[in-house]
């Protein structure tokens, strides 16, 4: 069966090593596409709830479709999340096609593109956009609060901050979490003349248009593959979310090679030596 040729692939939050993830679903959508550049923003293993003793043949598989991608030509970024931050240290680090990133901007047919997970909102929505503002430093700031506070709450014997847990565990005031979230990552865009905004972390699929006095830009939100199964397409210059629910064919999509890998060979398959960041890799042009 032919696999459908996307220029721009975003997936987020799968949060592999986790009982909730549909790694499965996964695997067949990405056995179904062939895209161009892949996104993985954030999340995309689940550090904090890793665990030996539940890491499923399916979990790796999907991890080793992601290198065959990436080793077949595709050019693959992975954005780092909160689950995941333990490979914030290797940010700027590229295996191949492979490149390490806190967040990304790629021009898109004319129009400037910002990708970024959306942890670092979670401890203050209203000073991120105050921080954001102190140019290509603020991020990074932004990330450095997040982790001290998060390092405390370690200290302290307590769990670390996740609006998405706390969006989830809240149902009254979750309505006000998201709208907070996207209304300050909308408004960043626009203070930093994005055309489209692309986020993860609150599993919250999403495209809107957004206008303000300020000007104007798309937000978009890539959902997630515990609940949701959704995922962001850009082609032919237009985004839509796909959604594996209403895909028919996916499920009819199956990597032979992967199939008949046993959980030795998968590991084999799996395992890379990560040397030290070396230069952060140029921005894209599709």
């Amino acid at each position: 069966m032919k696999k459908r040729q996307i220029e721009l692939v975003v997936i987020s939050d799968v949060h592999l090593g986790t009982f909730g993830c549909h790694a499965d679903e996964l695997l067949a959508y990405l056995n179904s596409i062939n895209p161009k550049t892949l996104i993985l923003n954030g999340d995309i293993v689940d550090i904090w709830q890793f665990s030996k003793k539940y890491f499923p043949a399916t979990h790796l598989k999907v991890l080793r479709k992601i290198m065959g991608m990436a080793t077949n030509g595709t050019e693959v970024y992975y954005i780092v999340g909160n689950h995941d931050e333990r490979l914030r240290r290797f940010c700027g680090t590229s295996l191949g096609n492979i490149h390490f990133v806190d967040q990304l901007t790629l021009e898109l047919n004319g129009k400037r593109a910002w990708f970024f997970h959306g942890d670092v909102f979670d401890i203050s929505m209203q000073n991120a956009k105050w921080v954001a503002k102190l140019g290509r430093h603020g991020y990074g700031i932004l990330i450095l609060i997040n982790r001290n506070i998060n390092w405390i709450l370690g200290k302290l014997g307590r769990e670390k901050y996740s609006l998405s847990k706390r969006i989830k565990n809240s149902v009254k005031g979750a309505v006000g979490f998201i709208q907070n979230f996207e209304h300050t990552a909308k408004e960043l865009a626009i203070d930093k003349n994005y055309d489209y905004v692309i986020c993860g972390h609150i599993h919250q699929p999403k495209k809107e248009i957004f206008e303000s006095e300020q000007g104007k830009c798309t937000y978009l939100n890539s959902g997630d593959w515990v609940e949701n199964l959704t995922a962001l397409e850009y082609t032919f210059k237009r985004w839509k979310i796909y959604r594996y629910s209403a895909d028919k064919l996916s499920p009819f999509f199956a990597d032979e090679e992967l199939k008949g890998m046993d959980i030795h060979e998968l590991l084999a398959a799996t395992s890379i030596t990560v040397k030290p960041p070396q230069k952060t890799p140029k921005k894209a042009k599709i």
